[in-house]
Parts: structure tokens; sequence; C-alpha cells
């Protein structure tokens, strides 16, 4: 059941059962009302025929010590004729009646219970009717006698079956007209679970992009807000795993292509150098393809394998003056002829594993010279921010495409595939970096010009103490 019908059911129940009891407790208490107007009107009555007739027999003839009993017939008959619909009973001492009006028919449990001073009165239902019995002593000339009156209340009753009548019309036409109010009222309030309930129906059904409309500034707003958050960042987290997956597959597919080209190689060369005797010289140039596609293959694997150490690492980063990375590069690279070097720092101390900064430094240098024609230059930068330690290698190459320049630190992207494996490039160098870089907090950073060069660059947060202000070349 869906819960704007709970809602309305719940409160029909609840307003059903308050009108209920509401109107009971209220035509009850009119009617009890009504009747105790009545019974004090039947009391007061019988006050004044007991009065009456102790009057009436007082005026009797002296003649008579004691009260007749025909003349207490006498005296219950004019006493009778004077109110219009009223009824007595007359009893003598032992209980014994002496005058009753026709119609009277209230039995004598009334008239055992009256005892001397006492007024007693009870409501009868004798046949179709309703009435009040009251009953009374009299003394009259040494007689004790038994007054009983008879009062038709019979109106007060009707009057309660009518309001209980007309309570139940009133309360079903309320109940109908609250049940079509509270059936827009809880459409109107179950209408922002009915719009959430669309949006996880959509995003079910793959739609990510879609978000519940905020129709309210309560709980329910509030939670299709949170919904809405939730959503985004699902939808983040679900397009950051295509994108994982993609890469994946991507990378599996590189890695793929990768290996084929130097594989055969190797075994259409190994199948040359078996199955045929070659000369001296097709011998070593076959064997020297055999041995360059080989190493090849290992620095591609070791690679992989330091990119795959770098996402498990925990560095132990150390206090390092910048020069021991500067000088590191001129050792490497002083002996090169083919390449021309610039190399200048500030002094300065960092935060910074040694070996693994020095690989990173390594791979922008060695990819800025495969970037850059012979003869060309490369620069080494060391400059101090007030961030951290900028570190930069610029190269006058052949330049990154903008389009390209998001991609080449994934895994075996080349710009150039031809030129990059030509120089025994597989692709993995910036993406090692950028995993290295990552565990010091920093990312690469890259500025490049179609054929005028690149620039690649990162930040090393300082060293807490004094850092020492000399100039390198």
């Amino acid at each position: 059941m869906k819960i704007s019908y709970k809602i309305l059911l719940c409160s029909i129940m609840i307003m059903a059962a308050a009108f209920g009891f509401g109107g009971y407790f209220f035509v009850n208490f009119v009617f009890e009302t009504s009747l105790e107007r009545e019974i004090g009107q039947a009391m007061d009555e019988s006050s004044i025929l007991r009065f009456a007739f102790e009057t009436a027999a007082l005026n009797v003839p002296s003649k008579y010590v004691v009260l007749q009993d025909n003349t207490i017939g006498e005296i219950g008959s004019k006493l009778e004729n004077s109110g219009e619909g009223r009824m007595l009973r007359i009893s003598d001492e032992s209980r014994g009646v002496l005058y009753v009006s026709e119609g009277f028919a209230a039995g004598t449990d009334l008239l055992q219970g009256i005892e001397a001073q006492t007024r007693l009165y009870q409501v009868i239902h004798p046949d179709d009717r309703y009435y009040v019995q009251t009953g009374t002593v009299l003394n009259a000339m040494d007689r004790l006698l038994y007054l009983e009156t008879m009062k038709d209340v019979t109106g007060v009753f009707e009057e309660r079956r009518q309001g209980f009548s007309v309570y139940r019309r009133v309360t079903l036409i309320m109940l109908g007209c609250s049940s079509v109010a509270m059936l827009f009222i809880s459409f109107w309030i179950t209408r922002p679970i009915r719009i959430l309930t669309k949006a996880a129906r959509k995003m079910t059904e793959g739609d990510y992009s879609y978000r519940a409309e905020q129709v309210s500034r309560d709980e329910m707003g509030q939670l299709t807000c949170d919904f809405n958050t939730m959503s985004g960042a699902l939808e983040t987290n679900i397009r950051e795993l295509e994108n994982e997956v993609r890469a994946r597959e991507d990378f599996i597919a590189a890695f793929s292509h990768e290996l084929k080209t130097p594989l055969t190689a190797i075994i259409g060369y190994a199948d040359l150098l078996r199955s045929r005797k070659l000369d001296e010289e097709k011998q070593f140039l076959s064997s020297n393809y055999i041995y360059t596609e080989g190493k090849r293959l290992e620095a591609m694997s070791l690679r992989l394998l330091d990119i795959i150490v770098a996402k498990r690492y925990e560095i132990d980063a150390q206090r390092t003056e910048v020069g021991l990375f500067f000088d590191y590069l001129r050792d490497m690279y002083v002996e090169r002829e083919d390449m021309k070097f610039s190399c200048e720092y500030q002094g300065g101390f960092v935060r910074a594993e040694v070996d693994l900064i020095k690989t990173v430094l390594l791979n922008l240098v060695d990819n800025a010279c495969k970037a850059s024609e012979p003869g060309q230059l490369v620069e080494i930068f060391g400059e101090r921010r007030e961030q951290g330690y900028l570190f930069s290698v610029r190269d006058y190459g052949t330049g990154i495409p903008e389009e390209e320049r998001r991609k080449i630190t994934e895994a075996f992207y080349m710009v150039d595939k031809s030129r990059s494996r030509s120089k025994n490039g597989a692709g993995l160098g910036l993406a090692l970096c950028t995993e290295i870089l990552k565990l010091h907090g920093s990312e690469l950073s890259i500025e490049s010009t179609l054929g005028e060069g690149s620039s690649f660059s990162f930040l090393l947060p300082y060293e807490e103490e004094n850092n020492l202000e000399e100039e390198g070349h």
C-alpha cells in the first residue's frame, strides 16, 4: 500500500474515532442534562402534590377522626385532574393501593423502598415509553400514606436517539469531506517521496545525471538535497570507475601492443639465426636486434615495476639540500655531446626522498632529450617560491599539442610513437613521475607550445629549518 493511502487511512481512522467518541459524549451530556432537569421537575411536582394532598386532608369535615379511604380516593382524583398527563398512586400503611391513575404501570419496587422523610425516584421503561417514578410519604390525619407519581420523559430519550442519528449523518459527511481533503494533503506531503522514487528509478536505469527536484524546505526537502548530493557523489564515483576500467583496458591494449613489436622482432631474428647459416655481418645485426629489443623489454618491465611499487610506497622524506639533485644531473649528462645542457638553481633545503626525486628529474631530462633535435638546449632550473621549491626542466623541441597534454601522464601514452620507440621509449616515464610526486604531495605541471618546446615543473615543500641562499651554476 502506498504511503499516501496509509496516511489517508490512518487519518480517517483517527477522525472517525475522534468524531465517534466526541459525538457520544456530547449527545450523552445533553441527554443527561435534560434528564436531570426532568427528574428535578418530577421531584418538585411530587413535593407540590404531597403538600396539596396534606392541605386537602386538613379541609376534610371534622366528623372523621381518621381519614377515610374513599376520601383519599377523591383527593387523589382531584390531584390527578389538576394537571395534564399526571399519573399517581396512593397506598395505605400496609402499602395496599387506595388510588391509582389509569395507565400507571409502575411496579412496587420503589414503593417497598420508601421510608419516612425520604424521597425516591427511578427511571422506568414499562412499555415503549420512559417515565420518572417518584415516591414520598404522606402524613394526613394520623395516617401514614405513600404517594407515587409518574412523569413521561420519553421526549428526552427520543431527543437522544435523534441526536445520535443526526450526529452519525453529520459524522459521515464530515468524514467524507475530510477524506477528500486528506487525500489531497497526503498526495501533497508525499510528493517529494514520489520525486525521489522517480530519481532512484532513473539512476537504476543508468541515468546518473538525473537530479530530484527540491519542492520544500522541510525535512523532506533536506532529504531531497542530501539525495542529490549522494547522486552527485555516486555519479562521480561511477565515472571514475568507468574511467579506471577504460584506462585499465587501454593499458592492457597498449601493453600488449608494446610487447608485440619487440617480441615479433626477437622471434623473427631468432628464427632467422636458427634456420639459416648467415655471414658474420648479418649474424651480428640479427643478434644486435635481439639484444636491443630485449633491453627495451627489460626497461619497460622495470619501469612498470617501478610504477606498481610507487603506488604502494610510503616515502621516508628527509631534509635534503637541493644542490645534491643538480650535481647528480650534471654528472649524468656532462659527457653527452649530442645535447647542450644549462643548469641554474637557488640554494635551499626540501623534504623529499632523494632516490625517488632523482628518478623524477632523470625521466624529465630524458624526455626533454627525446623531444629535442641533436645539439638543442635543455635547461634545468631550481627556484625558491613562497609555496615551496620549484624544479623545472625545459626543452626547445617539438612541443606537445594542447589536446595531448592531459594524456601524456598515462601509461604507454606517447605523443610521437615512432620517435619514442626509436629512442627506446615506452611511454612510462611520466606515469612513474606522476606517482612519485603524489607520494610527495606534489604534482607535475606541464606548459608547452607546439614547435617551440615544453616545460615540466613540480613544487616540493621546504624543510622547516632555515634555507641557505646560495647560487648554483
